[in-house]
């Protein structure tokens, strides 16, 4: 059965070749390839996240999704992650696609962290033990499974678990406690690289993408299953002063064998500025824009202060007046709850 998956695979992906570009996608049907509905060719996170009906950035830009050039930002056939040559003869290969630098060339704010993480001698654990990307992520996820996602963190895109590897955790305080309450992530992740002041009019005039990564923190929210989990953030600048900010569950594969102490998450300043409704994630000191550290937990009723920035002639300038931001959860997660935030006030946890 597997070989004949392979040879049909391989018989569609030659018969696309063999095709003018725009007539590859009337030739083959979704129907007849599961591929075609799959997030690596659809791409439809993007269009879902930007959408107005989802709450998203076209709500302030007012440019339709399919007049940008994101859309062109997909995988149009196998010989993307297959096509391998040998001794001048092109075949095709799953070992090349198992090639984690492959993924990376796409993935490039993964690649940003793994780079951040060498540098400063914490690489994930994973990737530290010799492990590949398609060690835990299936086939299913990068080819598909025929149903037509909005995005890979919806329910049924994404196969991968901690738990098909670690299918028992260590005793602890923090396991007792939490239980099934926190996702491992809430507390194996170290951080995550968040893209800050994202300039809408460079991307729309120049086809250029331009912002301000910022990493070492990492958001808490509440993902699908209503567990805490690790999230992250994105901050966007628009003409006439306008702002865009969202929240989004994601893991960002730094990942740390030991998960966090109770006082990296409960009783932090961040946490006592929250109850108070509002703290600055970025700010100006002597001339320089900050930024906070560590966990910040994302709750619905607090205002999350930036510097918003825009880029003018290869500089990055302070938007003086800038309008309070369009606010998004897109990524099929929600803000924790006031309820879940007192219980972050208390450091002394019961047992």
């Amino acid at each position: 059965m597997k070989k004949l998956l392979i040879i049909h695979v391989i018989a569609m992906s030659v018969l696309i070749m063999s095709l003018p570009k725009e007539a590859c996608c009337q030739a083959i049907q979704k129907e007849d390839c599961i591929f075609l509905s799959g997030l690596h060719h659809t791409c439809k996170g993007m269009a879902y996240w930007y959408d107005k009906s989802n709450g998203g950035i076209e709500s302030i830009t007012g440019i339709p999704y399919s007049e940008l050039g994101c859309q062109n930002c997909h995988v149009n056939s196998c010989d993307v992650c297959h096509k391998s040559e040998t001794l001048g003869k092109i075949s095709y290969s799953t070992e090349m696609a198992r090639n984690p630098e492959l993924c990376l060339k796409c993935h490039a704010r993964e690649a940003s962290m793994l780079k951040i993480d060498k540098a400063a001698g914490q690489e994930d654990v994973h990737f530290a033990n010799g492990m590949q990307c398609m060690d835990c992520h299936s086939g299913k996820e990068i080819h598909g499974d025929g149903v037509e996602y909005n995005s890979m963190k919806q329910a049924g895109a994404m196969d991968t678990k901690c738990e098909d590897c670690h299918e028992t955790v260590s005793e602890s305080v923090s396991h007792t406690i939490h239980q099934e309450k926190l996702d491992c992530k809430a507390c194996h992740v170290r951080h995550v690289v968040s893209c800050l002041n994202c300039h809408f009019e460079t991307m729309v005039t120049q086809g250029k993408r331009v912002a301000t990564p910022v990493s070492d923190w990492v958001f808490l929210m509440n993902d699908k299953d209503g567990k805490v989990t690790s999230a992250n953030t994105q901050t966007f600048v628009v003409e006439d002063n306008k702002t865009f900010l969202m929240f989004a569950p994601q893991n960002s594969h730094s990942i740390q064998k030991d998960g966090r102490k109770c006082n990296d998450c409960h009783a932090t300043e961040i946490v006592k500025q929250l109850q108070e409704g509002e703290t600055d994630l970025t700010w100006r000191e002597n001339g320089e824009i900050r930024q906070a550290h560590g966990v910040i937990p994302v709750v619905a009723d607090v205002k999350y202060n930036f510097i918003y920035q825009a880029y003018e002639d290869g500089k990055w300038v302070p938007v003086s007046e800038p309008l309070p931001p369009g606010l998004q959860y897109v990524g099929f997660g929600e803000p924790l709850s006031r309820e879940q935030l007192d219980k972050l006030t208390k450091l002394k946890l019961s047992k």
